[in-house]
């Protein structure tokens, strides 16, 4: 067969990192002749194989037309006369047309080695524009490959904002969206995935919620980067760096602030109550992408108490203990530890403050972790023999007893 490795290991291999799984693309073949030599057939869309030994994907060479809106809306001809040109000028971006024969020469028609050395994220013609996808995938690549020194070509800035002009972005479903987003908050500069879109206007569309917070200014004493929409760019990289490749963590940060976008006009460039305030936005976006219930518990209780965390040191041993209840803490301490780094990341992500120490994120770790070792046999077995506390007596006993372990343990105090 006629095979080449295409794709991210191609792309990843010249960049010098670890990359992706290996994908090929076989020229000449027919689906008959692949399943004969022994691949098992799994592509819906388009004709792709498992290779019998490596399980490696096998997709034949293939073109795409345009056949109606939307990213789905495409005509796939996987003729064994579709050349390997033709299929690498189907692709997304230069850097990712490019393959690699088995002597580990390149075939590169369009320039992506050069685009590499350049660090340039360019589209590879004008196809780019007919699936709207393409904006976020160039806005989640951004998020990945701007720390490398990468930016978006001039030409493909342009060409996305003609696609978001021209209203493509409202056929994108919401599962397609938040799988962007999410891989976009597990890499390493969330923030440039947020100013790719916002850039090309795309974040009006797909994050709404978020791109409201650009331009509303804050309080400069607090917040040197005045823009909200900078502060949060800035919150979920520092996530992105306090816990590297935990999207739950990023979603968190890039919602924490949604409220602040709420803030009557006289009010500003204070934010009263915008915790609270940031629920209600928060819900409809986690309704419209259909967010896991995990990112959406984290991202609730980040909005509504990243504030008190903040205050951790001024709040009555009574209040720690009731924040750690309300956020369901003693059954889920994970959440709390995740609490934290959003809270550090918030703290941080602000000019000037990157390398500032938090300790309210160590000290409400260990106050959960005191309180957590507090248990209801323990209550019980402080009673008087023969007395016994059961229901409502039990609980308020037990919130008590470690109420006690957290005033017995705090070193933060105002």
């Amino acid at each position: 067969m006629e095979v080449y490795l295409v794709g991210g290991a191609v792309r990843d291999g010249l960049l010098g990192i670890r990359g992706a799984d290996r994908d090929w693309v076989v020229v000449g073949q027919t689906p008959e002749a692949m399943r004969e030599r022994g691949f098992r057939a799994v592509g819906r869309d388009f004709p792709v194989f498992l290779h019998p030994d490596t399980a490696e994907e096998y997709a034949l060479a293939r073109t795409e037309r345009k056949s109606g809106r939307g990213h789905r809306g495409f005509v796939v001809d996987a003729d064994p006369s579709v050349t390997l040109e033709e299929d690498l000028a189907r692709r997304d971006f230069t850097i990712n047309a490019i393959a690699q024969r088995p002597d580990g020469t390149l075939v590169d028609p369009f320039g992506g080695a050069g685009d590499i050395q350049a660090r340039v994220l360019r589209h590879v013609g004008p196809a780019f524009a007919e699936d709207p996808l393409r904006v976020l995938r160039a806005a989640r690549f951004m998020a990945r490959l701007a720390p490398m020194g990468f930016h978006v070509a001039a030409e493909t800035r342009a060409l996305m904002r003609q696609m978001v002009g021209a209203g493509e972005l409202a056929e994108l479903v919401p599962e397609r969206v938040w799988q962007e987003l999410v891989r976009a908050l597990g890499s390493a500069s969330p923030a440039a995935f947020l100013y790719t879109l916002q850039d090309c206007g795309a974040l009006d569309v797909v994050l709404p919620e978020v791109a409201a917070l650009y331009g509303v200014p804050q309080r400069a004493e607090f917040h040197p980067e005045v823009d909200t929409g900078v502060h949060v760019e800035m919150v979920c990289d520092m996530a992105a760096r306090l816990a590297p490749g935990d999207d739950v963590v990023g979603f968190g940060a890039l919602t924490h602030d949604l409220g602040k976008a709420l803030t009557p006009a006289h009010v500003l460039p204070r934010h009263l109550g915008h915790e609270h305030a940031g629920l209600a936005p928060l819900a409809r976006l986690c309704e419209r992408l259909k967010v896991p219930t995990a990112h959406r518990r984290l991202a609730e209780v980040a909005c509504r108490e990243h504030l008190n965390v903040h205050r951790l040191g001024e709040l009555r041993d009574d209040t720690v203990h009731d924040l750690l209840a309300r956020c369901d803490g003693f059954r889920q301490p994970a959440r709390i530890a995740q609490l934290a780094v959003v809270c550090e990341a918030d703290k941080r992500g602000r000019a000037g403050h990157q390398d500032d120490d938090y300790p309210q994120g160590p000290e409400l770790l260990k106050l959960l972790e005191v309180a957590s070792a507090v248990r209801a046999s323990d209550v019980i077995a402080t009673l008087p023999e023969g007395h016994t506390v059961q229901g409502p007596k039990l609980g308020a006993a037990l919130r008590k007893a470690r109420i006690a372990a957290i005033a017995g343990t705090r070193t933060l105090r105002a």
